[in-house]
């Protein structure tokens, strides 16, 4: 069992204006009228994306699988309503770009016909290994925004004999409520869905940790934890970003994630009190996730709330529900306002990413008048990941990528903290994303050329073979063919 009573400093972060009462007073709406079309990504999930089985024209159930995983890292597509499958087909993704990714195309037929289930009296009699695979085959990822899917972490639990369990209740970005409603509403759901986990992982502990700007929630899940000792759940400073796994961790267990290492190699996991909720309704209903809780808010929404709708949601009909002025809105950010993506346009779906959807007047966003550095070190101060913010973007500037890398650029994760505090307005953390693009770019580059020079070097070994192999054939049929000639020319002198 983990002490929780001397912890550890907390390396960098700021204070940044919550913004969250508005929405996180207000009940989850779970009435938003069902759209008469999703548009659903194959892609929800860090890996591969999904492999459609499905064929235009089809009739479809709620919860039926339209696309399964291809490999390990990967996670299923499934109906977020009943309908009829209108297209598979290229359309804007939801991403800063809008480029083109595949979607699958639903119309909805109005009934919400689930596929029928066969619910588990007793999942705690299920192997291990059987939660894990109802948990994958429930297209079940990371809901805190990573969606790195959910039965490779259990998984991961078991091989790596996981000690203790983080449950990651911070939810640490401005604006964002929908994790504190949920467990505000749906405590008991979640703690089953942890009891499930821990079950999953073969692991006897687990904490959820609890920002201390959630005091109803922090009530409520310990009151639902309080049958089971095995479940800790505690408050923690409110301070962003507060959720980055490494510092969660560092703060509740006093472990550090070395660089390059997973948080799984020093006995430790975390999961998002959203995952833990549809995780319980995999488990104990059979039901994939195919909707999830949103916050809508920000200065130009008439009536921010969560709101729990079906994926592939388009982000106008969402806007048009929660009466959004799109004359006031200056910017859509899907996400957070520390580490949300901003989008060009509404027509795009929400996906399992979604936590967020927020629609900003000119007033909320920060002045983007940048002056010159004046060399005060709190980009320094406030980094989370103790960089050296001013040094890497100083070296991207010069196009020195590698000397960026060389000080910490992978280690970066775009918190935003050192842009929010610089006096300057230097929009530090863009100049780390369009690095950490580059570098990754350049990598693939340099992997597909020296892929490229390993064919090459194949085929002209090959071919050298194939060119000896020819040659010493030529060389026999030669020498046989003067021992022929040597035969028959002692053979006539015989003669």
């Amino acid at each position: 069992m983990l002490s929780f009573i001397t912890k550890p400093r907390i390396r960098g972060g700021v204070h940044a204006e919550e913004h969250k009462a508005i929405t996180a007073t207000q009940s989850i709406i779970t009435t938003f009228p069902l759209p008469a079309r999703l548009y659903i990504p194959l892609q929800q999930h860090v890996g591969k994306p999904a492999e459609p089985l499905i064929r235009v024209g089809e009739q479809v159930l709620k919860g039926q699988l339209l696309a399964y995983s291809q490999g390990l890292i990967s996670a299923p597509v499934h109906a977020p309503s009943s309908g009829v499958i209108l297209d598979v087909n290229d359309y804007p993704a939801p991403h800063p770009s809008a480029l083109p990714i595949r979607m699958i195309v639903l119309e909805t037929d109005g009934k919400e016909e689930w596929l029928a289930t066969v619910p588990v009296s007793d999942p705690f009699q299920l192997d291990p290994e059987a939660i894990s695979l109802r948990v994958g085959a429930a297209g079940i990822v990371g809901l805190g925004g990573a969606t790195f899917p959910t039965a490779v972490k259990l998984n991961m639990g078991r091989e790596n004999r996981i000690d203790t369990l983080i449950i990651n209740g911070a939810e640490c970005e401005p604006y964002l409520s929908c994790d504190d409603r949920q467990m505000q509403e749906r405590s008991d759901q979640i703690i089953d869905g942890v009891r499930l986990m821990l079950h999953g992982m073969a692991t006897g502990h687990a904490v959820v940790a609890i920002e201390d700007n959630k005091p109803q929630a922090f009530f409520a899940m310990q009151a639902a934890a309080r049958p089971y000792p095995s479940i800790n759940v505690i408050q923690i400073p409110t301070r962003y970003p507060m959720g980055w796994d490494r510092q969660l961790i560092r703060y509740v267990t006093g472990r550090e994630v070395p660089v390059g290492c997973r948080s799984s190699e020093i006995g430790v996991t975390i999961h998002n009190v959203g995952t833990a909720y549809a995780t319980h309704k995999a488990i104990r209903y059979g039901q994939p996730l195919v909707s999830r809780v949103i916050t809508v808010s920000g200065g130009a929404v008439g009536r921010p709330m969560n709101v729990e709708v079906p994926l592939g949601t388009l982000i106008a009909e969402l806007f048009a529900f929660c009466e959004v002025n799109a004359a006031q809105t200056a910017r859509i950010v899907m996400g957070g306002p520390m580490m949300g993506d901003s989008l060009p346009h509404t027509g795009l779906p929400t996906v399992k990413a979604t936590s967020g959807i927020l629609a900003l007047t000119q007033s909320e966003l920060k002045n983007t008048d940048e002056q010159p550095c004046i060399r005060c070190a709190s980009c320094v101060s406030v980094c989370p990941a103790g960089l050296r913010p001013l040094d890497m973007a100083n070296n991207i500037r010069v196009n020195q990528l590698d000397a960026a890398v060389d000080i910490g650029l992978k280690d970066c994760i775009s918190c935003g903290c050192c842009s929010y505090i610089c006096p300057s307005n230097i929009p530090l953390v863009q100049y780390f994303k369009y690095a950490t693009g580059e570098v990754a770019a350049r990598q693939q580059a340099q992997h597909k050329s020296e892929q490229t020079k390993r064919l090459i070097d194949t085929r002209n070994a090959r071919l050298a073979r194939i060119a000896q192999q020819q040659h010493e054939e030529e060389q026999a049929r030669v020498a046989a063919k003067l021992e022929r000639e040597r035969l028959k020319a002692e053979q006539e002198a015989t003669a």
